[in-house]
């Protein structure tokens, strides 16, 4: 099969396009968007969109998140654990203050329903949101902004504070290590 030229004048579809990678939220859009969630008193879209940003986690993982995951008895630990779908390896990770009275606040609705779940769905179907309800709270919650929402997306969520970090540090590594894309190898002297 002949292989056609490419015209110089030809433009990539993509050039210019933001595609494939999501955009990380900037440290002022995670405030804004906390400030309107909290006006609006939307207790269950703040406690996931705290728990996005502090867990790192895929939506996969996050929208699976249960109860006894984050609680113990009538506490929101400091600290959880949860094994990624994806690798099937452990992550922990800090639950900031803040989350924890997003999530107390978020509990006694949650308890009412008598789900397992921290984040259940309505329909009967499913014990948890879906990943694409998730996917449509994130577009909801950037546009509420006045961000483009085809910018960001869950995986914006999941990079956010790994973003915020390397910026802080410079360390690379840390980060590979925070999102479990890397393994601690320590160097070897010879």
């Amino acid at each position: 099969m002949p292989i056609g030229r490419v015209s110089p004048n030809h433009q990539p579809w993509n050039k210019g396009l933001l595609v494939g990678q999501k955009t990380p939220l900037e440290p002022k859009h995670v405030w804004s968007i906390r400030v309107r969630l909290e006006i609006a008193l939307s207790k269950r879209d703040l406690a996931i969109f705290n728990l996005a940003i502090d867990s790192k986690l895929r939506a996969c993982d996050l929208v699976k998140v249960r109860l006894d995951d984050v609680c113990s008895g009538n506490n929101v630990r400091h600290r959880a654990t949860i094994t990624q779908k994806k690798t099937g390896r452990p992550v922990q990770f800090e639950i900031t203050d803040q989350t924890r009275v997003s999530i107390e606040a978020w509990l006694p609705t949650l308890r009412a329903s008598g789900s397992r779940y921290l984040f259940p769905s309505r329909l009967h179907a499913s014990p948890h949101i879906s990943t694409r309800r998730y996917s449509r709270l994130v577009h909801q919650w950037v546009r509420s902004i006045g961000l483009d929402a085809a910018a960001y997306g869950t995986h914006s969520m999941r990079r956010t504070k790994a973003a915020q970090i390397y910026r802080k540090t410079g360390n690379l590594r840390a980060v590979q290590l925070l999102l479990g894309r890397a393994t601690y190898c320590p160097r070897t002297t010879g």
